[in-house]
């Protein structure tokens, strides 16, 4: 018996030998459907050719308000920087989205002042799920130099995951974030059947690499899921004592 099994595993070894014998470099090659042509911008913070432009420094034409999506958004446009109107409160896009790529550029007042949660606090909402501060939040703060809890910083998953590093620029100079957002899926009762991921890369930094989300923010108890589609991309007029922060450079890419 045990010749009949050696004598199979060396016909089988001399099948495979020949069989990759007469392979070709072509057995392996895929050429088609080719990739869409994308014309790259001349740095890594331009908006390639497929982006829609969010924000240009010229109007806030792709924004309205997140209290009442029939207003326009009221922010600060001025000599191509968009600075909060705490007053206005939160304003999301237009456009409803469910997987991109995102460019945004923030910055924090050189003469900002308080500490903690309490100092230049935004925050980059993946999908708004309403008004107010419903969504999946990425924040935005001063995490330079200025302790707070560590999933409560720049950079952080709100109240969800820690970032990788603390990359953080003064108070004063620009700051940007690059993100990759999968929006979650549901089954058709309502049921998760996939979880949102994000990665972050913040001033050239990986600070969260495919975390997977326990379910959209929350400020006070845990996360969960609960069915939803596209939704918008909402940035936060927090309401702090600290100045307003500004924002600049938005674009998107649609995946």
């Amino acid at each position: 018996m045990k010749y009949k099994i050696v004598l199979t595993a060396l016909l089988a070894g001399s099948f495979f030998m020949a069989n990759a014998q007469n392979a070709k470099p072509e057995d392996t090659e895929t050429w088609s459907p080719e990739p869409a042509v994308v014309t790259p911008g001349k740095t890594g913070a331009d908006a390639p050719s497929d982006a829609i432009v969010l924000f240009d420094g010229t109007n806030q034409d792709q924004w309205v308000s997140a209290q009442d999506r029939s207003q326009p958004a009221n922010w600060i446009v001025k000599n191509g920087i968009w600075t909060v109107n705490k007053k206005a409160g939160n304003i999301e896009t237009k456009k409803l989205f469910s997987n991109y790529q995102l460019h945004i550029e923030w910055r924090i007042p050189a003469d900002i002042a308080g500490s903690g949660q309490a100092r230049g606090n935004s925050g980059v909402f993946l999908a708004s799920l309403g008004s107010g501060d419903s969504g999946y939040e990425l924040q935005v703060l001063d995490a330079y130099k200025n302790k707070t809890y560590v999933n409560g910083m720049a950079g952080s998953i709100y109240k969800q995951f820690i970032p990788l590093a603390n990359p953080a620029r003064p108070p004063g100079e620009w700051q940007s974030y690059d993100v990759i957002w999968t929006a979650p899926t549901f089954n058709t009762d309502g049921s998760l059947k996939t979880p949102a991921r994000v990665t972050v890369i913040y001033n050239g930094v990986l600070v969260e690499n495919n975390v997977e989300l326990k379910g959209p923010t929350l400020y006070i108890g845990k996360p969960e899921y609960k069915a939803h589609g596209p939704a918008a991309i909402k940035l936060q007029a927090h309401g702090d004592d600290s100045k307003p922060i500004s924002y600049r450079n938005i674009w998107v890419r649609e995946l």
